[in-house]
């Protein structure tokens, strides 16, 4: 499960990456729809892999294969 997460943020970094690319790259070749599409699919992806991570999260914690930890109650 940690190699899922660690993967998954990576996927959403590179993502972020991508669209700060397409939003500051000043091709003059392709126009700005294109720039806006590509920019517009990279931020849905990010989108779409926090979604698939935070319900990976959720269904793992129900099933049993992650435990909560952190600070005990007193």
């Amino acid at each position: 499960m940690t190699y899922l997460v660690i993967l998954a943020f990576v996927a959403i970094v590179i993502s972020l990456v991508v669209a700060l690319v397409a939003m500051m790259r000043g091709d003059s070749s392709s126009g700005e729809a294109a720039k806006s599409r590509r920019m517009a699919r990279a931020l849905a992806m990010r989108v779409g892999l926090s979604v698939l991570l935070f319900l990976a999260v959720i269904i793992s914690y129900h099933l049993g294969w992650i435990q909560p930890t952190g600070l005990p109650m007193r």
